[in-house]
């Protein structure tokens, strides 16, 4: 199970932090994205980690002000959030792919949170 926290209303330039808890099963070996998803558009993965390969992956839209982090003792991911813009406004799902590298379809991912709200004001 996967439960993502930290969302909320913040105005454009403002920075918040996501975190996803793991729980009922370690996800060491497998690769952890945040995804997003506004209305009327597609998800899209922002952001995401593979601990076991050291990589990492940021889309382009959120390179340099977005940062994913994960702990292995805690079970947690974060997704430290800089420089926010209202185009950031959506529902953030914190998800585990099925495999140890990265991979950018949403479909390759089998685990999901229930999602948080990042809302910017402009």
């Amino acid at each position: 199970q996967l439960v993502e926290s930290g969302g909320g209303l913040v105005q454009a330039g403002g920075s918040l932090i996501l975190s996803c808890a793991a729980s009922g099963r370690t996800f060491s070996n497998h690769a952890m994205g945040w995804f997003r998803q506004a209305p009327g558009k597609e998800r899209e993965l922002v952001a995401a980690i593979s601990w076991s390969a050291g990589t990492i992956y940021y889309g382009d839209s959120v390179k340099g002000r977005f940062t994913i982090s994960i702990d292995n003792a805690k079970n947690t991911v974060a997704l430290q959030m800089n420089s926010l813009k209202a185009e950031d406004t959506a529902v953030y799902y914190c998800a585990a792919a099925r495999t140890l590298t990265i991979v950018t379809s949403a479909f390759l991912y089998d685990y999901w949170g229930q999602g948080t709200q990042v809302t910017v004001s402009s």
